[in-house]
């Protein structure tokens, strides 16, 4: 439904809500129940069983497997014994290393659960967002994190950051009036508060029109979730060498055999020799040396706050020539911050890091200080400091900013509720 090309009212009629009242607890558990939880959907999280299965899913992997079944036959027990070493250290390494980037994720995620304003019955209640339904009435002011998808019904200098969704830097301004047409891009869709991006300044009171996964950021998930996962260069090398490998021993023993047996040979004699033959073809230290290099890789960017969830990724990274990103809260923390301060008669230098009101300033202090007084006084933004909890096994995120979170074990965080240009005015001050 293209709820920007539609009046409020025409939305309120249509979801079958009251804008003074809200829903009822009855008529909210009923969309719930019919709708869902407001939370992106997340693909069916994997067994611990299936990771440890599909680290012995490679080709050459399977080769080994065969090798050493084929030496235990044998009697070869200490090469029997040394390949299994090999494939279970091969597997352990990918294996720990997989968990403990899932298990970081899920820790981020669980960071992110906000809480939402509704209007339930007539009385303003606050409750979990992943209850939020369609035809809720929610209330937001600045710093509020959308809960959903928003058909704005009033607003009051009311702005938005949507840098998480669009890319925009700079905060949007909202007018509940606005009918946009049915073609018109997301970031024109001024009538319209979109789920995961922050009120910026003012407030605004809207009625819920998408949830969960048919929200913006929804679709955008559904677009990534279904996009297929394509070989890394190094998983496709292998297979291509585990191929090869594979048809030229079979041609081989296969050679090797028939000879034998032209010849006069045993039979027993010449298939042990070509089962010989076969395990010492096999390169039993390539999965070990490959997988012990990609975990030593996967240390390093540890040490750069980078978190792999898989290790062949490490060698995907290398084989990277361009990259394509998002900018505003992925390469930058989406933080101004005040540098200079400066008049016709004096200039100051102002050092600091983000929003944390720690720092100094170098020059006409005084003066600095009067400016930055006049400027905190007519800013309506307010700095909020919050703790953050430390996530086990966290070495680093794709958005910089829940990274540097997730860094941290009960530290205070700070972020800002209002315009982000006053709130760098006000952490200057």
């Amino acid at each position: 439904m293209p709820w920007h090309s539609l009046s409020t009212d025409d939305c309120v009629a249509r979801l079958h809500t009251d804008l003074a009242l809200g829903l009822t607890a009855d008529e909210a558990a009923r969309a719930l129940a019919a709708s869902g939880p407001n939370s992106l959907p997340e693909p069916p999280a994997r067994t611990r069983l299936a990771v440890l299965v599909d680290q012995f899913k490679s080709l050459l992997v399977g080769l080994l497997l065969v090798a050493g079944a084929l030496m235990l036959a044998m009697g070869e027990f200490v090469d029997a014994g040394a390949i299994g070493a090999i494939l279970v250290l091969n597997a352990s390494l990918g294996y720990v290393q997989e968990r403990r980037a899932a298990d970081a994720l899920a820790g981020l995620r669980r960071m992110a659960a906000p809480n939402a304003r509704v209007r339930r019955g007539g009385a303003t209640l606050v409750v979990p967002a992943v209850d939020v339904v369609p035809g809720d009435v929610v209330v937001l002011e600045a710093g509020d994190r959308i809960p959903a998808d928003v058909r704005l019904s009033t607003s009051f200098a009311f702005q938005t950051d949507e840098a998480a969704l669009t890319g925009e830097s700079a905060p949007i301004e909202k007018d509940a009036a606005a009918i946009a047409p049915e073609t018109a891009p997301v970031g024109d869709r001024y009538g319209m508060a979109w789920m995961g991006t922050t009120a910026a300044a003012g407030t605004a009171e809207g009625v819920v029109v998408a949830t969960g996964g048919t929200t913006e950021f929804g679709r955008i998930a559904e677009l990534v979730r279904s996009a297929e996962e394509p070989e890394t260069p190094l998983q496709v090398r292998l297979r291509t060498f585990g191929k090869v490998l594979t048809i030229a021993c079979g041609a081989v023993v296969v050679l090797v055999f028939v000879l034998g047996l032209i010849r006069g040979m045993p039979v027993i004699d010449m298939l042990l020799a070509a089962v010989s033959l076969a395990v010492a073809a096999v390169p039993e230290g390539l999965p070990a040396v490959v997988t012990i290099a990609l975990a030593l890789g996967v240390s390093r960017m540890a040490k750069r706050n980078a978190l792999i969830r898989r290790l062949p990724a490490v060698e995907t990274l290398g084989c990277t020539s361009v990259i394509c990103s998002d900018k505003t809260g992925t390469l930058t923390v989406g933080e101004m911050t005040v540098r200079i301060v400066a008049s016709l008669d004096f200039e100051a230098a102002v050092e600091g890091d983000g929003y944390r009101p720690e720092g100094k300033v170098e020059g006409d202090v005084d003066a600095a200080r009067r400016v930055l007084r006049a400027a905190v006084a007519c800013s309506t933004a307010r700095l909020v400091e919050k703790e953050v909890e430390s996530v086990p096994g966290t070495v680093g995120a794709a958005n910089s900013q829940a990274g540097a979170a997730a860094a941290s074990t009960a530290s205070p965080g700070y972020v800002i509720a209002g315009d982000p240009t006053e709130g760098a005015l006000v952490v200057a001050g």
